[in-house]
């Protein structure tokens, strides 16, 4: 069985898209809820508008030579604010720092805001995602985060 390179997650997430859009650029928002379960964040620039740049890291609570891409405890990446659409939509070009060719690329994330009765449909998008993330991975880590950000927010 291949793996697709595309892989997606969405949740209804109880708030206006403002909301959410606000805690999606916010760092010190982001800091709470956009690592997955088992990771904190580290953000070291993050400039949150269209051709903005970020890095940042995902720091694993326990070492994981297995999946971590950067170190056996870290994954550092870099991203692009390639497109910001107030409460609607924010598309980014990311790229994790990895030796490993299986880490290498630029991924497309592209998260949309669609409001819905009782809340806001977000999705995640992510394409030509890395080789090395498994779609079962990578779609357990972007629930977690969407759990995350629901808890935040609501």
């Amino acid at each position: 069985m291949t793996d697709s390179r595309t892989h997606s997650a969405s949740r209804i997430i109880i708030a206006p898209p403002r909301a959410i859009f606000r805690a999606m650029i916010d760092p010190e928002a982001i800091l709470c809820w956009r690592p997955p379960d088992g990771m904190s964040a580290k953000i070291f620039t993050f400039n949150p508008r269209r051709g903005g740049h970020y890095r940042m890291a995902f720091i694993y609570s326990k070492p994981d030579p297995v999946r971590a891409k950067s170190t056996e405890a870290v994954d550092i990446f870099r991203g692009t604010f390639v497109e910001l659409v107030p409460d609607e939509k924010i598309v980014e070009a990311v790229e994790f720092e990895a030796e490993g060719p299986e880490y290498q690329g630029i991924m497309t994330i592209t998260t949309t805001l669609v409001p819905v009765h009782g809340g806001t449909k977000v999705t995640f998008l992510a394409e030509n995602v890395p080789a090395g993330i498994s779609e079962a991975d990578h779609k357990t880590g972007m629930d977690s985060t969407l759990k995350k950000l629901a808890n935040f927010i609501e």
